[in-house]
């Protein structure tokens, strides 16, 4: 989803990221545009019979929605990722019961993460929201590792309770796509859609929205 700026205000020169996280934080900076963290308070439960994609997209917009109204002069950057597998949302775990369930499910197979990016500037009456999928592949897990790694507490604020980046980072045969996007953010995608609403990022060459994978 695409809407092109309209009118001929001045170029954007801030940009807000609406988002909690850290590792968002951390890709973003990879950009090497200045940038302000200011995490939307929204509802993000998953409706009823809401698909995965349906669901970050819906939430990725309503986080950028929620921060644009507040400065709509701003470029401003809502993102939400889900692990999915047999078209089931695996969020982040409620406890360490529940991450060692997610685990358990995800040994040996094949999951799916999806990130949504939400793009808008109010003032240019821009929007722009797309998804990004990658397949990632687990090599068969035993109890033992599981366990150990549930003692890290790395899977707590995790989604599908694992960090690619992290620990987890051995329990991962093989991944088909983008790997920024499993850690949160695929920056590729992101870079181009910030550039789409008028941002200048200096060591990114200029892509269009439409062309960047």
């Amino acid at each position: 989803m695409v809407s092109r700026p309209l009118g001929h205000l001045p170029p954007p020169t801030a940009c807000i990221l609406a988002s909690a996280s850290p590792r968002r934080r951390a890709l973003l900076a990879q950009l090497t545009i200045p940038f302000t963290v200011l995490p939307a308070n929204i509802d993000e439960r998953v409706w009823p019979d809401e698909v995965p994609w349906a669901y970050t997209r819906r939430v990725a917009y309503a986080k950028a929605q929620h921060v644009a109204q507040q400065y709509p002069t701003a470029v401003v950057l809502g993102a939400d990722s889900v692990v999915v597998l047999e078209q089931q949302i695996l969020g982040k775990p409620g406890d360490m019961d529940d991450a060692r369930q997610m685990l358990t499910r995800l040994s040996g197979r094949v999951h799916t993460v999806i990130t949504a990016v939400a793009v808008l500037h109010h003032a240019r009456h821009f929007v722009c929201l797309d998804t990004v999928q990658t397949l990632v592949r687990f090599h068969p897990l035993s109890s033992a590792a599981i366990e150990q790694y549930i003692a890290t507490e790395e899977p707590k604020d995790k989604a599908g309770a694992y960090a690619i980046q992290g620990a987890a980072a051995a329990f991962v045969a093989s991944w088909e796509g983008c790997y920024t996007n499993v850690v949160g953010l695929p920056l590729r995608r992101t870079a181009a859609l910030l550039q789409a609403a008028g941002l200048q990022l200096p060591i990114w060459p200029e892509r269009s929205a439409q062309s960047a994978s």
